[in-house]
């Protein structure tokens, strides 16, 4: 099993006095995806939540946070955060602007304190799993301290999931 080592999230919550838990996984190169560390800390997808960067047109960088095994509904975010349209960076840009990499990408303790949006299902847990700021790292902590601490509002951000009923989509 991986070892935990203090990460600047992990600092940033203990100067708050925010209590969180520690996880670490054996991560891959080949999977970085938030329902590999799901599998791999044997939570469920809907618990353990990814960091997506975003850049509106008219506010510029934006920050959602959604479970792990759900896409992003690009309509839906551009609205939550005042925008007409927006699109996802480049993992490439992500280290020069967050200090993070993908599938390390923390909403808190970015470089700048960007507006950031979770999705309103992290309201339905005690405690919520992202990203300690490392790969193979992860805090649980609870979804409102975490909103409190970085100024994010909740919100319905994920696509729905496509039901087959009688050969049809609904």
């Amino acid at each position: 099993m991986a070892k935990i080592k203090k990460t600047n999230v992990m600092r940033i919550l203990d100067k708050q006095k925010i209590p969180y838990t520690t996880k670490a996984y054996n991560y891959s190169e080949d999977d970085l995806s938030g329902v590999h560390a799901a599998a791999e800390l044997g939570m469920d997808p809907e618990q353990v939540f990814k960091t997506l960067v975003g850049q509106g047109n008219k506010t510029g960088i934006v920050v959602f946070c959604i479970p792990s095994d759900k896409e992003l509904d690009l309509k839906k975010a551009a609205a939550c955060s005042g925008n007409k349209s927006l699109h996802l960076l480049h993992v490439k840009d992500l280290p020069g602007l967050t200090g993070y990499i993908r599938g390390g990408c923390s909403p808190i303790g970015m470089k700048k304190q960007f507006p950031t949006c979770i999705d309103e299902s992290a309201q339905n847990y005690a405690a919520i799993s992202i990203s300690a700021g490392q790969r193979g790292q992860q805090v649980l902590v609870a979804p409102d301290a975490v909103a409190a601490l970085i100024g994010a509002a909740f919100h319905d951000l994920t696509m729905k999931d496509i039901v087959l009923t009688e050969g049809r989509i609904r």
